[in-house]
């Protein structure tokens, strides 16, 4: 497929969760999701013992009901949390205009998430539930460790390609439903994410702003 014409540099740092910018009526073609996947595939995962799996949904019911559940959690999780602007950045004017946007854009992404063309289930084999102590943490790092880099691998290869992602998982708030509707074997597989998937209006994205890194990055010790 074609590909922008991006530095590698360009790529790491213009790989925007997007949610207005999805073009709902272009569809997504299989060939180009196949070819983002082998790029994926290359990422390193825990012992390599590739116990990943992408679930890809393009199906208007199943979309449609995956929909309907994460709208309904965005809605009761952000009504008893505040990430206004005020309350996460507000000592930060840019970060908080910034903040205002991100979250204009993920109540858009609630309510529109069903018209997304394709979703991506990036899941891993086995469930961490039951372990608990400090085992519980070497569990879900090594586990989500094993997924993620593979997922994101494939968010930046469709970047490259025009497409847009965004991370979401509010929906595992109710995995063992999404489970069902998708014949998940819950108990052996573990969901990761829903990412939704589709060609941006527009390819022109920027760096974002950040924290200052003297906050943030450090050296030997805290």
């Amino acid at each position: 497929m074609t590909q922008l014409n991006l530095t590698n540099d360009e790529l790491l740092s213009t790989t925007r969760a997007v949610r207005k910018r999805m073009d709902f009526d272009r569809p997504v073609e299989k060939e180009v999701l196949m070819e983002c996947m082998e790029l994926a595939l290359q990422a390193p995962s825990g012992s390599n013992a590739q116990g990943w799996h992408f679930l890809f949904v393009t199906d208007p019911a199943k979309r449609q009901a995956l929909g309907e559940i994460y709208g309904s959690l965005f809605a009761n999780v952000y009504a008893a949390s505040d990430m206004s602007a005020a309350n996460v950045h507000g000592d930060d004017p840019e970060m908080a205009a910034t903040q205002e946007r991100v979250m204009s854009s993920a109540q858009y992404l609630a309510e529109n998430m069903a018209k997304a063309p394709v979703f991506m289930i990036p899941c891993v084999a086995g469930r961490v539930d039951g372990v608990t102590g400090e085992m519980a943490n070497v569990a879900q790092a090594s586990t989500f460790g094993s997924i993620i880099p593979a997922a994101w691998s494939f968010m930046l290869a469709a970047r490259a390609r025009g497409l847009g992602t965004c991370w979401t998982t509010i929906h595992l708030m109710q995995e063992k439903a999404c489970a069902e509707i998708l014949g998940i074997p819950y108990d052996e597989i573990t969901q990761v994410a829903l990412v939704p998937i589709a060609y941006t209006k527009g390819t022109n994205f920027k760096a974002a702003p950040r924290k200052a890194m003297d906050d943030i990055v450090h050296f030997e010790s805290w």
